[in-house]
C-alpha cells in the first residue's frame, strides 16, 4: 500500500487554498484526506459538494451510513472520523459500535438504515429484498432509499481514497472491532 504525501496550502491551487482556507474555518483544520483530494485540480470541490448536498437524511442519519460503510469497507481513516462525529451527534460508544455493524438495537428506524446500508456496500448495491422491505417498514420513504444509496457512494469514495493514498489518521484512531468485542 503506497502512501501518499498530505499536500500544505501552498502546494496546492489557489483554488484549493481557497477550499483548505474556508475549511479552516468551518472545521478548524483541514483533514488530512480532504487535503488529499486536492492533489486534483477538481475533487476536493467536486467532493465536498457531493458530500454537503441537500439529502433527506439528517446529520445523526447519516452518520449511521457512514460507521456501517466505512466498517464494510474497513476503512480505519473514516471510522475514525465518523466515530468523532458520530459522538458530536449524540452517538456513544456502544451504539457506534453496533452502527458500524450494521445494527441499532436502541433505534428501530435506525437499525433499518444501519442494515440495509451495510447490506448495500457488502452486495456492491444488490440490496437483499428483505432489507429494502424492512427499511420500508421501519418508516423510511423511496426519497430515504435514493438518499442513502447515494451517501454509500460519498462514503465509500472516501473509503477507496484513504485505502489506496493511506494518509496519516489525524482524528483519534477508532480501535478494530475485534477489539472491541473481546
Amino acid at each position: 500500500m503506497s502512501t501518499f504525501n498530505v499536500p500544505k496550502r501552498e502546494e496546492v491551487s489557489e483554488k484549493n487554498q481557497a477550499i483548505f482556507d474556508n475549511l479552516e474555518k468551518a472545521v478548524g483544520f483541514v483533514p488530512n484526506l480532504f487535503a488529499t483530494y486536492a492533489h486534483s485540480e477538481n475533487a476536493l470541490e467536486n467532493y465536498l459538494n457531493l458530500s454537503n448536498a441537500k439529502t433527506s437524511l439528517n446529520a445523526k442519519q447519516k452518520e449511521v451510513v457512514n460507521l456501517a460503510v466505512s466498517q464494510v469497507n474497513n476503512c480505519t481513516y473514516c471510522l475514525s472520523a465518523h466515530t468523532a462525529i458520530g459522538k458530536m451527534n449524540g452517538f456513544d460508544d456502544s451504539q457506534i459500535l453496533e452502527l458500524r455493524n450494521g445494527q441499532a438495537s436502541f433505534d428501530s428506524k435506525l437499525e433499518a438504515l444501519a442494515s440495509l446500508s451495510k447490506n448495500l456496500t457488502e452486495n456492491r448495491g444488490a440490496a437483499d429484498n428483505a432489507i429494502v422491505e424492512n427499511f420500508f417498514q421501519a418508516g423510511w420513504t423511496k426519497e430515504n432509499l435514493i438518499d442513502t444509496i447515494v451517501l454509500v457512494g460519498d462514503k465509500t469514495i472516501s473509503n477507496y481514497l484513504h485505502k489506496t493514498t493511506n494518509v496519516p489518521i489525524d482524528f483519534p484512531v477508532a480501535q478494530s472491532i475485534e477489539t472491541l468485542e473481546v
